[in-house]
């Protein structure tokens, strides 16, 4: 008995998602055909050109903004950024400092305290 392993393959969207790039900014035959897994392994260990630029510069999904501005996505939505965002206008963001973007990195710290604290609470209870 021999053992066949059929290929593993994703949509674009999912290969994109898993890359942490904007899929409409991928180029077309990206976002036309399917990945496999080796094709994704193969790009995430030596990305070609066109995903370095578009990790470096963008635009980034809304994950990859809401991260590169330390706050949450739905932060990101209540900030009115609902499309994804360049490196330079990120940046942009950072130096203006507006008003919901320091609300919301103050959200943010305080989920990740509470998180934290929980973490904590469970790790005591555990060893009692």
């Amino acid at each position: 008995m021999t053992s066949h392993q059929s290929t593993q393959t994703m949509k674009p969207a999912t290969a994109a998602k898993k890359l942490g790039v904007y899929l409409e900014a991928t180029p077309a035959e990206f976002r036309e055909g399917v990945v496999s897994r080796a094709e994704l392994n193969a790009l995430q260990a030596d990305p070609p050109q066109w995903l370095r630029d578009l990790r470096r510069d963008g635009p980034h999904p809304r994950p990859v903004v809401a991260a590169k501005l330390g706050v949450s996505i739905s932060g990101l939505a209540r900030g009115g950024i609902t499309e994804p965002l360049t490196t330079e206008q990120i940046e942009a963001l950072k130096q203006e400092r507006p008003e919901w973007l320091e609300r919301e990195r103050a959200t943010q710290g305080e989920v990740r305290k509470e998180t934290a604290r929980l973490k904590q609470r469970k790790a005591e209870s555990a060893d009692h």
